[in-house]
């Protein structure tokens, strides 16, 4: 009788770039997959390097004809060279199946011809360059928002560009568009100093409703 070393098994990775970010929602498309909650690797770190323990521990077990299973092509890396050195990694090396739930055309369980890769690996390098351009975008519009406000002469108690950077990144982690690791990163500032602002903000806007009634 074989022993489980030889059984194949099915993993699930998970990654949110901040402790305070919530992974429920990959939990549960793994759970629905069904990837047993004891082979699930959580990381919950910035992306900004690739030291994540979870995933480190993950590559480790993996051995050929398993399967690894993720939401999201951008769980594996936050830009094209992250994501594409990863994907070698699992598939050429470890000959490891993936799974991508969001975009079923990337799973490499099925159709192992070389037509299929081909496919594969083509979807895999158009969205991992639309993943990195995306969030290149959202830099580049978030800084142009700055410049744009500090040209109309926007005046503010604090140091004007400081201010300015506050106001921006704490107006797209408030419509959940940047989680908070990269809304620290945009205006320079520690978790409880950008919260203390961020009350300071909710106290205004409070006041204004109380006083236009």
């Amino acid at each position: 009788m074989k022993g489980n070393s030889d059984k194949n098994n099915v993993y699930g990775y998970v990654r949110v770039s901040t402790k305070d970010q919530n992974e429920d929602r990959q939990m549960i498309a793994l759970d629905e997959a069904g990837v047993l909650i004891r082979n699930i690797f959580l990381d919950k770190q910035s992306g900004k390097d690739f030291n994540r323990p979870a995933y480190l521990r993950m590559l480790d077990r993996l051995k050929e004809g398993d399967v690894v299973i993720i939401k999201s092509i951008d769980r594996l890396g936050r830009n094209y060279e992250e994501i594409m050195e990863q994907w070698r990694i699992i598939t050429k090396e470890k000959r490891t199946d993936i799974k991508v739930i969001d975009m079923p055309l990337l799973d490499t369980t099925k159709c192992k011809d070389l037509l299929g890769t081909f496919i594969s690996d083509l979807v895999l390098q158009v969205l991992s360059f639309v993943s990195e351009n995306e969030r290149t975008n959202i830099r580049q519009r978030q800084r142009e928002g700055i410049d744009a406000a500090l040209a109309k002469g926007v005046q503010f108690g604090r140091p004007r560009k400081e201010h300015e950077a506050f106001e921006y990144a704490a107006g797209l982690y408030r419509q959940k568009k940047i989680p908070l690791e990269e809304a620290l990163e945009m205006c320079d500032m520690s978790r409880s100093t950008f919260y203390r602002h961020l009350r300071g903000i909710s106290t205004k806007e409070s006041q204004k409703v109380h006083f236009s009634r």
